[in-house]
């Protein structure tokens, strides 16, 4: 359980943050906390102009992430320990990351995905998503699992993006300098 001011202090968690690469915990207790937890992270995602959020994100590995393909408000999904249940087809289309600014590479990816998770009011619920939402949700439960799309573009890409990667890695040297002290 996390207070107001905790989440309040949430940020946007940037590649090489260790977080990025844990696996996420499943949400058993729908408390207050969660519901203040989805407010943040869909401001944040605003914030930074993205389409979704996972608590990996804001340096909580925790299942749960935020979504809106639309950016528009009230147009959000929060999904608390989601799971694909079913997928069909693919596609291969150009992602970016908010957690690996200018960052892109094209991602294989299921066209389509059923998926369980439960909302903020704790109904299971199931959605049926093709095309940008299913991408979207694929990539929001990568990061519950654990992995980036550096695991998921080709070794062209990730070549093509090395210097903008080694330039987040010395940043955060250099913030880890900084806070210690």
């Amino acid at each position: 359980m996390l207070t107001t001011e905790q989440i309040e202090q949430l940020t946007l968690v940037k590649y090489p943050a260790a977080v990025l690469n844990e696996p996420a915990r499943q949400i058993e207790n729908l408390d207050s906390w969660v519901e203040r937890l989805a407010l943040k992270m869909i401001e944040l995602m605003y914030e930074h102009r993205g389409v979704g959020l996972a608590g990996n994100q804001v340096g909580l590995p925790l299942q749960i992430f935020v979504a809106n393909p639309l950016v528009e408000r009230g147009n959000e999904l929060v999904l608390i320990n989601p799971e694909i249940v079913e997928e069909a087809g693919w596609q291969e289309i150009e992602e970016g990351c908010l957690s690996l600014p200018e960052i892109f590479g094209k991602v294989r990816r299921r066209h389509r995905v059923i998926i369980e998770a439960t909302d903020l009011k704790g109904n299971l619920i199931e959605l049926d998503t093709q095309e940008l939402l299913a991408r979207i949700m694929q990539h929001e439960i990568d990061h519950l699992t654990g992995t980036l799309i550096l695991q998921r573009i080709s070794p062209v890409a990730k070549l093509a993006a090395r210097r903008q990667i080694k330039k987040l890695e010395e940043e955060s040297e250099t913030g880890s300098e900084q806070r210690r002290p």
